[in-house]
C-alpha cells in the first residue's frame, strides 16, 4: 500500500493529510450513504455520543465512514463488500494505529440495521474509555 510518509502526515496546524481526489469520493459517498451508514449517523450526529463525529472523513489515503478528531477514532460499518476485503482492512486498521493513533472500531450491516442497542452497548464504553485515555 502507498501511504503518505509519517513526516508530511500532518499539516503545520495538527490536522491529518489526505489525497485530494479522495474529496470527491467523500462527498459522494456522504450524497449516498448505506442504510446502515444512515441509521449510524442519525445516532452519532449532534454529538449525542458526547462527542463531534464527522462522516466520510478523508484520512491519509482512506475515506473513514465515521471519525472523532479529539478521540482519534474511528467507526466503521462493514457490508458485503468487505468479506473478501479482510486482510485490506486488517493492515488499514493496523496503518491507522500505529502511525496516526487512531483506533477503529467495526460493526456489520447486520448489527447496525437490528440490532443497534447492541451496538450502542458496545460502542458507550469504547468511546469513555478513549476519552479517559485522551484526557
Amino acid at each position: 500500500m502507498k501511504y503518505i510518509t509519517d513526516i508530511k502526515a500532518k499539516t503545520n496546524k495538527l490536522n491529518i493529510r489526505y489525497l485530494e481526489s479522495l474529496k470527491k469520493v467523500a462527498r459522494n459517498n456522504r450524497s449516498k450513504p448505506t442504510q446502515a451508514e444512515f441509521i449510524m449517523w442519525q445516532h452519532l450526529r449532534k454529538n449525542k455520543f458526547g462527542c463531534k463525529f464527522t462522516r466520510q472523513k478523508p484520512i491519509n489515503r482512506f475515506v473513514l465512514d465515521f471519525y472523532c478528531s479529539k478521540l482519534l477514532l474511528c467507526i466503521e460499518i462493514d457490508g458485503e463488500s468487505h468479506l473478501n476485503r479482510q486482510n485490506y482492512d486488517l493492515e488499514r486498521d493496523k496503518f491507522l494505529e500505529n502511525c496516526l493513533g487512531i483506533k477503529t472500531i467495526r460493526f456489520s450491516n447486520d448489527e447496525v440495521l437490528n440490532d443497534f442497542l447492541k451496538v450502542k452497548e458496545k460502542l458507550l464504553p469504547f468511546i469513555k474509555g478513549r476519552c479517559h485515555k485522551m484526557k
